[in-house]
């Protein structure tokens, strides 16, 4: 039997509804690094914002979610970039379409989600959640907002550092659901030994600046406890929507990996339900 290395990760998230909302309409998800399927696919990490001012904001989330491993996880012989591609695009239809079965009219997420294959982080995201990558003493935001608040930093009309204070800073001009189509960001970023990577919702990166993210980062010996460590800061902070955190450490990495098709071709999984811890 052929020995196969498995990379080194550790992996949490944690969602929390909040101080001030009255349901929780964030969703978090991530597969387990003993999972057959992280051999074959790699390891998936996701979370998603369901919009409150639509109905139904906490099955869009799930249910994105819930699309987007049922894509990942299949073998239908995309390249990784596509089929993230298209596990947006396939999260985006079911999402407008369960808005109609259920008669609510409009209802909406965003969602970011990463694939950690070998040493490439393959990231797709939609929305105003955000992933951080902290290597070292630096912090990076490695998305760009789909906001109108967004939009007017990339034209260098606001400076970024008022962006957290802005009253329209949660006004998204993309998301999951609203339309047939969506056009995500999908890209990847090289990561080695040590990095951390943080998912999060706006309600946690709203009060958190990002060199902030990276000094609990600095503080805390394990992703559990980074989680819950971005969780108590924002509500300390007062954040006054849903906070969510999927925390990702890499302590080694695998960059050679094999296709292992005998084991792809009895893996067979399902994914059903909300996974928020």
């Amino acid at each position: 039997m052929t020995h196969i290395e498995l990379p080194d990760i550790e992996s949490h998230c944690l969602t929390h509804i909040g101080n001030v909302r009255e349901d929780n309409q964030d969703s978090v998800r991530i597969i387990d690094q003993h999972d057959d399927l992280t051999a074959a696919y790699g390891h998936l990490f996701g979370v998603a914002d369901g919009m409150g001012g639509y109905a139904q904001g906490s099955v869009a989330s799930s249910l994105a979610l819930l699309t987007l491993f049922e894509t990942v996880y299949s073998n239908n012989g995309l390249s990784i970039p596509q089929k993230m591609k298209q596990a947006i695009q396939n999260a985006n239809l079911n999402v407008y379409q369960k808005a109609r079965e259920l008669g609510v009219g409009r209802m909406g997420t965003t969602l970011t989600a990463g694939l950690l294959k070998g040493n490439k982080f393959h990231i797709a995201h939609v929305g105003d959640s955000r992933a951080y990558l902290i290597r070292g003493k630096t912090t990076t935001c490695l998305t760009k907002d789909h906001t109108r608040v967004g939009e007017l930093v990339r034209m260098k009309v606001l400076s970024p550092d008022k962006v957290r204070t802005h009253s329209q800073r949660s006004v998204l001009s993309k998301c999951l659901g609203l339309d047939l189509f969506v056009q995500p960001d999908v890209f990847e970023v090289q990561v080695q030994d040590d990095d951390i990577i943080i998912f999060c919702s706006d309600g946690v990166w709203s009060v958190i600046d990002d060199d902030e993210f990276g000094m609990l980062a600095s503080q805390e010996v394990s992703a559990e406890q980074l989680s819950q460590a971005i969780i108590d800061l924002a509500l300390k902070r007062g954040s006054d929507d849903n906070v969510s955190a999927v925390t990702i450490m890499l302590h080694r990495l695998v960059t050679q990996q094999t296709d292992h098709g005998s084991r792809i071709s009895k893996i067979i999984k399902r994914f059903t339900g909300r996974s928020n811890a």
